[in-house]
This record gives C-alpha cells, sequence and structure tokens, in this order.
C-alpha cells in the first residue's frame, strides 16, 4: 500500500552531561515529572548552526549548565508519524559526550520541570526512550575509555 503522507527528514542535536562524583559517574536527565518522563537534553538547529553548536545551545537551555563537548557518542534514528498534518518523520538525533563548565539548573528553561543529576545505574532505570538508554550505554564505554586514557582523574 503507498502511502499519501509528506515525508519529512527533522535533525537534532544533544548531549550526555556527565561528571564524576564521589568515585561514581552521574548524568543529567531532563524530566517532565508529572508523565513520569526523563530524557536526554536535546533540539533543532537554528538556521547557521552546525550539529555541535546546537548540541552545546539546547542542553545549556534545557539543562542551564554550560556545557563543553568532548567526544561524539552517535546517532540514533527513529521514525514517527503526525496523522493531523499528515506527516512522516523520520529523525536523526546526534549526540555529544559534555561535561559541565558552569551554570546551574535553576537557569534552565521551560520545558522540562526538572533537571537532575542521577547515578549511571539510576539514570539507566528511569530514562524513558531505548534508544537514549543506548545512548548513555555509549556515554558509558567512552567515559570509561577516557578515564582509563587520562589516569588520576
Amino acid at each position: 500500500m503507498i502511502s499519501d503522507k509528506k515525508i519529512e527528514y527533522p535533525v537534532s542535536s544533544g548531549g550526555v552531561v556527565y561528571r564524576h562524583s564521589n568515585g561514581s559517574i552521574e548524568i543529567v536527565l531532563c524530566g517532565r515529572t508529572k508523565s513520569r518522563l526523563w530524557s536526554l537534553p536535546k533540539g533543532t538547529p537554528v538556521i547557521g548552526e552546525n550539529l555541535e553548536e546546537t548540541a552545546i545551545r539546547e542542553v545549556s537551555e534545557e539543562t542551564g549548565l554550560e556545557v563543553v563537548i568532548q567526544d561524539k557518542i552517535g546517532v540514533i534514528n527513529y521514525s514517527f508519524v503526525n496523522e493531523e498534518k499528515n506527516i512522516q518523520y523520520h529523525k536523526h538525533v546526534h549526540f555529544y559526550l559534555m561535561v559541565k563548565s558552569g551554570g546551574s539548573f535553576e537557569k534552565h528553561d521551560h520545558e522540562f520541570d526538572s533537571v537532575c543529576w542521577f547515578s549511571l545505574e539510576e539514570a539507566l532505570r528511569v530514562a524513558t526512550y531505548e534508544n537514549e538508554i543506548e545512548v548513555i550505554l555509549k556515554a558509558k564505554e567512552l567515559i570509561g575509555s577516557e578515564s582509563n586514557a587520562k589516569p588520576g582523574q
């Protein structure tokens, strides 16, 4: 059966912000607590931005933190349909490993009502989207590699 839906290919960019705390790794998740949704910060580029600039801006807006990119984690792809607009979307989201360089959660925007540090294990348990759990697992591997490459950190 041939679909009469318009097809679009949106792109977003975001990050896994992490820190070492008391011998363990913590990452930032953004939440809508009423719906129990916890996800990684991400968003859509504005005109003239590259993917890295988008990731830094979106993570900063959604978390209130100033961040620096350490590495590229990868890309997730997923599809969804907006029946009202009769559009099928095939979305690509680029994720980067990041560390905090300043800012605070008090400065986060209104898109989420809560932004928190979670232990890596808890983040894997509460994250809403399976594909973002995979991103967190890839980030864990990169963090482990960086810790091994830089003794004493």
